[in-house]
C-alpha cells in the first residue's frame, strides 16, 4: 500500500466512483426492482468479468443489459442465439470481391464493446466455441487471420433453466469463462405493481447515456488497486479449496461434489471482490465483500454428483454450508 492514510484512499475512492450513483439512477428509470441482479451487473463491468444471468422468461434480463448498455457511451450489439445460428453468424466470415480479387473479411456482431448473447444455450457447440475464443482470448479468427478485440470488451449473456424446451448445457470450459452466474428471482409484489404502474402507459425513455467507456476503463484501473489484505487472500484460497478437499475442513461434502471449483474460481473471487469494495466506496476487500459474491462465483463451477440430484441439494445450498464452515478472517 502507499503511505496514505486509509481515509484518504477512502475518499480517493469514492472520488473515483462518483460516477455509481447516477449510472444506477439512470438504469433505475427503466429496471424496476432486481437491485441485486443489477448491482452484480455492475460488479462484472468494473471487475473486467463476462456474466451468466440466468432466469425463467420475463424477469427482465435481457432489458436490464440493454438499458445498463444504453446508460454507457460504448457500441452494444444483441445476438439472439437459435438452433439454427452458425459461427460465421457470430464472427463474420470472408467476402469475395471481384474489384480486388480477392477475400475481404466481413466483421460480425462480436466486434463491438458491449456484446449480449441473448438466451445463449439454445445454440449448438460449434457457436459457443466461437464465442469462447472471443471471451477467453479477446480474439476473432476468419479465415487464415486473427483480429484483436480491444479496450472494452464485455460479454453478458442470458438463459433459460436447463430444463426448459430446447436448450442445450454449455460446456464447462465455457462456464469457468464467466465471472458471475447471477440467478434472477421474481420480483415482489410491490414491485410487481409498479411494474404494472409503469409499463401499462407509455414504455419508457431510454436512459441517457451517463459514463464514457474511458472513465469505465479507468475504473477498471482503479478496482485492480483496492487493497487486498493477506488474510483476505488466504480466506479466497481457502473458500475455494474447501470445494475440492472439504473433508480438510470438517465438512462431509464429498459425497456431493463431484468436482471444485478451479483457480479462476480464486481470481474470480478477488477481483469482484475488489469490485464490490469500489462499488461501496472503500479502498479494502472486506470478508463480507467476499462473502457476497462467493455463491455467484461457485454456482457454476462446482459440479456436484448424481446423489446430491438425487437428494435434491442445490449447489448454492453447497456453497452455504462451505461459508458456514471456513474461518472467516
Amino acid at each position: 500500500m502507499s503511505q496514505l492514510t486509509i481515509e484518504e484512499r477512502n475518499a480517493r475512492v469514492r472520488q473515483e466512483s462518483a460516477f455509481v450513483q447516477p449510472l444506477l439512477g439512470s438504469i433505475e428509470e427503466t429496471i424496476v426492482g432486481q437491485g441485486d441482479m443489477v448491482r452484480k451487473i455492475l460488479v462484472g463491468l468494473l471487475a473486467d468479468g463476462h456474466l451468466l444471468l440466468e432466469g425463467v422468461p420475463g424477469l427482465a434480463k435481457t432489458l436490464a443489459v440493454k438499458t445498463v448498455a444504453q446508460a454507457i457511451h460504448a457500441v452494444f450489439h444483441r445476438i439472439q442465439f437459435t438452433p439454427d445460428l452458425l459461427p460465421a453468424d457470430l464472427t463474420g466470415t470472408l467476402i469475395f470481391d471481384p474489384k480486388q480479387g480477392g477475400f475481404t473479411p466481413k466483421f460480425g456482431p462480436v466486434f463491438t464493446q458491449i456484446l449480449l448473447a441473448d438466451e445463449i444455450n439454445r445454440a449448438p457447440a460449434k457457436v459457443q466455441s466461437a464465442l469462447l475464443e472471443a471471451m477467453q482470448e479477446r480474439q476473432v479468427t476468419i479465415g487464415d487471420t486473427t483480429y484483436p478485440l480491444e479496450g472494452l470488451f464485455w460479454v453478458l449473456a442470458t438463459q433459460n433453466p436447463i430444463e426448459q424446451e430446447g436448450t442445450y448445457p454449455l460446456p464447462e470450459a465455457q462456464m469457468d469463462r464467466f465471472l458471475l452466474k447471477i440467478r434472477v428471482g421474481y420480483p415482489s409484489p410491490e414491485e410487481e405493481g409498479r411494474i404494472l404502474e409503469r409499463m401499462g402507459g407509455e414504455p419508457p425513455a431510454p436512459p441517457k447515456p451517463v459514463v464514457s467507456v474511458e472513465a469505465l476503463l479507468a475504473a477498471r484501473h482503479s478496482v485492480n488497486g483496492i487493497y487486498l489484505d493477506e488474510r483476505i487472500r488466504r480466506y479466497i484460497v481457502d473458500l475455494v479449496h474447501a470445494t475440492r478437499e472439504p473433508e480438510r475442513f470438517g465438512l462431509d461434502l464429498r459425497p456431493l461434489i463431484q468436482y471444485g471449483a478451479s483457480p479462476r474460481a480464486t481470481l474470480a473471487l478477488a477481483r469482484g471482490s475488489r469490485a464490490v469494495s469500489f462499488l461501496e466506496g472503500r479502498a479494502y476487500v472486506t470478508p463480507d465483500d467476499v462473502k457476497a459474491l462467493a455463491p455467484d462465483v461457485f454456482r457454476h463451477r462446482i459440479l456436484l454428483t448424481y446423489e446430491a440430484e438425487a437428494e435434491g441439494v442445490p449447489v448454492d445450498e453447497v456453497t452455504r454450508r462451505i461459508l458456514a464452515r471456513v474461518e472467516v478472517p
